[in-house]
């Protein structure tokens, strides 16, 4: 999920082991704040703050939500832990709105687009790769954007057409979602109806980053990915959203499904439909794709 924090808590808890990292890399950490229509009938706009993490070899684009509520998951988790009892967190931690993770390998900026969904119980992350050259047409236009000087590039990408503003005081080829390739980091772009905008609003430096946030680590789902055609992919992960729990539900008996949670209300079969719910609320959250030709082209395979 844009990050989903879970495929399944209960699996989640039992199989919990994180361990502690001795990453020596520092990140440089680029926020954006991210204005969306998520519908494409309706005026209104969401915000969500992005992360884009800039390392050696690469970046890591993602949603900024779970990273941000790292510290308090792992509070909360030990707890659990040193209990021995399982507590519902869905109460206190936000959503992502976002859960694609975004890699970039430097210095071809090759792109692997990964999504996470369910093997049964246990997550895993599939993705596709694709090299995009973006046709860029820098004008000679500049301005100020927040603290840098920029200028103005344009290009079509995805069925849209996108105006950024790229500094060389910051000299990184990079920016948020897939966009690269300008000489200077992107610090705002968005696409001529306003239905996606990013904006740069600070960064700072991470010592001893990981890529892995800590549920990902104590759920096993480490940085692997399987990787497939976009094709496939496209299809795979349809399904997931049409069904989340499809490979799971075979492994779920009757007597299975009726017992009982200790330390919460409710059977573990009341906690599958919640966290049913809760993923197809996310998914069906939002129509209006990034990418209008990727959205469509999957439309058109499905018929």
């Amino acid at each position: 999920m844009k990050k989903l924090f879970s495929i399944f808590l209960i699996a989640i808890f039992a199989f919990a082991n994180a361990q502690n990292s001795d990453s020596k890399e520092t990140a440089n950490r680029f926020f954006y704040e991210l204005t969306f229509k998520p519908r494409k009938d309706s005026a209104k706009l969401e915000k969500v703050i992005m992360a884009l993490d800039i390392v050696k070899d690469r970046s890591i684009y993602r949603d900024y939500t779970a990273i941000g509520q790292d510290s308090i998951l792992k509070v909360q988790f030990d707890a659990m832990q040193k209990a021995g009892v399982f507590k519902d967190l869905s109460k206190s931690f936000k959503m992502p709105k976002f859960s694609e993770k975004i890699v970039k390998t430097y210095p071809d900026m090759k792109i692997e687009y990964i999504e996470r969904i369910a093997n049964g119980f246990t997550p895993m992350n599939i993705g596709y790769s694709e090299n995009l050259k973006f046709n860029w047409k820098i004008s000679n236009d500049k301005a100020k954007i927040g603290a840098y000087n920029a200028q103005k590039a344009t290009t079509e990408f995805g069925g849209r057409t996108w105006t950024a503003w790229f500094s060389t005081e910051l000299p990184f080829q990079d920016g948020p979602y897939k966009f690269s390739g300008l000489p200077g980091l992107i610090v705002k772009i968005e696409d001529d109806g306003k239905n996606y905008s990013w904006v740069l609003q600070g960064n700072k430096k991470v010592p001893n980053w990981e890529e892995l946030t800590y549920m990902e680590k104590i759920s096993n789902v480490g940085t692997k990915v399987t990787e497939m055609p976009k094709d496939k992919f496209d299809r795979t992960f349809r399904d997931f959203k049409k069904d989340p729990f499809a490979s799971a539900r075979p492994m779920m008996t009757q007597e299975i499904m009726s017992r009982s949670i200790p330390g919460m209300d409710g059977t573990i079969g009341d906690m599958m439909k919640k966290q049913e719910k809760m993923y197809k609320d996310f998914f069906n959250a939002n129509d209006n794709p990034i990418e209008i030709t990727q959205a469509a082209a999957t439309e058109k395979k499905k018929k």
